[in-house]
């Protein structure tokens, strides 16, 4: 056992011993965890702390960034001074996800469609 664990375990028990855990909100209640099974044990805590901090891997920033780009394009016209910008911008972002081995199908109206009738379903 680390010497943290160790020293963390030692100050729970005496919170225990001295009742600082009885009476606190949601006592009884059934915890509600991510479920992050699929996360190395050795990376939970930090993935853990990452997300806590508003932080995201780096495919989700860039899928979010996409889904971003993809909006601003929809909202403006073909012949804005940026829009082919914009665009090649949002093609790098695209191809940078299909090489992580990510779908882009969320780029393309015909997904959002198929996504609402499965969840009607």
């Amino acid at each position: 056992m680390w010497l943290l664990d160790q020293w963390a375990e030692r100050h729970i028990a005496e919170a225990q011993r001295k009742g600082e855990f009885e009476n606190l909100p949601g006592a009884g209640q059934p915890l509600v965890l991510d479920d992050d099974s699929h996360v190395p044990a050795e990376l939970r805590t930090a993935f853990r702390l990452l997300k806590n901090a508003g932080c995201l891997p780096p495919e989700l920033q860039q899928r979010k960034e996409a889904l971003e780009l993809n909006d601003l394009l929809n909202s403006i016209n073909q012949e804005h001074p940026d829009y082919q910008a914009i665009s090649k911008k949002l093609m790098l972002l695209e191809l940078k996800l299909r090489q992580a081995g990510l779908s882009t199908d969320f780029l393309h109206g015909d997904y959002a469609v198929k996504l609402l009738r499965k969840v009607e379903e």
